[in-house]
């Protein structure tokens, strides 16, 4: 229901065209006061117009949320029954599915293969979310949230005109994870929301994203390709490998600045040896490679990639989170730096944050927040999209 309030914010006219089964959830009445525009499930009101088929006709964006399994099977087999399906065959516009469901119905084979069908016919479907759902069920089935929708649907309407439309973006998100033996690990508090909501940003602006994610809770956003990775050297390779394809480089992932120097082939045991109940091992950490500094070395005098990286930063009686955020700047010779204000319940695992962005060459960086993750993705794009050279400047280089 609340997809209509970002998509008329955003300017659109929505109209709602309800199936029997949702009108048992919210009203016609309500549905009319959110859209502005009368509700009908019928093909066979306003005949005069056709409507059944000139909604569809007139439509420049169609979006079903939530689609359930059954929906989905109608739409996979061309089942027209309602007002709604008819739409769906007499549309030529851009259709976006958002499945909620139970987790059972989400993976069932028929559910699966009607997603797959759908896909190959060119129909966006998104990746329902993992979460808690009716009654005591949690898992994959959760519908999006409204804006992620949102956002999502209109980037299929806006790709070619979109700000990033036609560059290639590769983003970094996630906490690394330093292998110790084989059943523990040193890491760090990051959850990958801010990444995640970097992709999402990114993509919904037009651009091809290529997401390079380290342990994580948060499922990456759809329509990205996704490349897993656990340490930092695991990382180091697969942004070396995306390196000369892509436009813009963002290091928002918390990688390990230090890994253990040996790693035991069978676990750490306890000794139990008397007196040496209180006894631990010593484990001697050596420094990882510095990802960022090995890209801007990589790049030399070229202008592009644009090279932009993350610092998490308490600040201390040494100095504020700025003065560590541009020495960070000025010693990695990167184009952004965006400093994160962290701490116990900050940011780390939120989904909010307030971020300062520093620029190359400027001394006027710009604070962010607090604000959503999703938001300061937003500035934070705005920010760099400036730094992109124009095609034709990059081929004459």
């Amino acid at each position: 229901m609340l997809v209509v309030a970002p998509l008329r914010e955003a300017g659109h006219q929505v109209k709602v065209v309800p199936t029997e089964s949702a009108l048992n959830f919210v009203g016609a009445p309500t549905w009319e006061a959110l859209s502005g525009e009368p509700v009908s499930t019928s093909v066979w009101d306003n005949v005069d117009e056709v409507a059944h088929v000139r909604i569809g006709q007139t439509a420049d964006l169609v979006v079903v949320a939530p689609a359930t399994a059954d929906l989905l099977g109608r739409a996979t087999h061309g089942i027209a029954n309602d007002l709604l399906t008819n739409v769906l065959l007499s549309t030529t516009a851009p259709v976006v599915m958002a499945p909620a469901m139970h987790t059972e119905m989400w993976l069932n084979a028929a559910t699966v293969h009607n997603v797959s069908v759908l896909r190959r016919r060119g129909v966006h479907i998104m990746e329902p979310d993992s979460g808690r759902l009716t009654g005591t069920d949690s898992g994959p089935g959760r519908l999006p949230e409204p804006e992620a929708i949102a956002e999502f649907a209109l980037a299929q309407v806006h790709d070619e005109g979109a700000s990033l439309a036609g560059l290639r973006v590769a983003i970094t998100t996630g906490g690394t994870r330093e292998a110790l033996d084989p059943v523990r690990y040193s890491g760090n508090r990051s959850s990958g929301k801010q990444g995640m909501a970097l992709a999402e940003a990114a993509r919904a602006r037009g651009a091809k994203v290529e997401l390079i994610m380290a342990a994580t809770d948060v499922p990456a956003p759809t329509g990205v390709k996704v490349i897993k990775v656990e340490s930092a050297r695991d990382m180091q390779n697969a942004v070396a490998n995306a390196y000369d394809g892509n436009d813009v480089i963002v290091m928002a992932a918390a990688v390990a600045d230090f890994r253990s120097a040996s790693y035991a082939e069978t676990k750490i045991k306890k000794s139990h040896a008397a007196g040496e109940e209180e006894s631990a091992p010593v484990i001697e950490l050596v420094r990882n490679p510095d990802i960022l500094a090995g890209l801007v070395k990589r790049r030399g005098s070229r202008t592009t990639p644009v090279l932009v990286g993350f610092a998490a930063e308490t600040g201390d009686e040494n100095g504020t989170i700025l003065d560590y955020a541009l020495a960070k700047l000025e010693h990695k010779g990167c184009d952004v730096i965006v400093a994160n204000e962290v701490g116990e319940g900050t940011t780390f695992g939120q989904d909010s944050s307030t971020v300062h962005i520093l620029v190359a060459g400027s001394d006027q960086p710009q604070r962010y927040g607090p604000a959503p993750k999703r938001e300061s993705a937003s500035a934070i794009w705005d920010v760099v999209e400036q730094l992109i050279p124009s095609k034709d400047a990059v081929e004459s280089n």
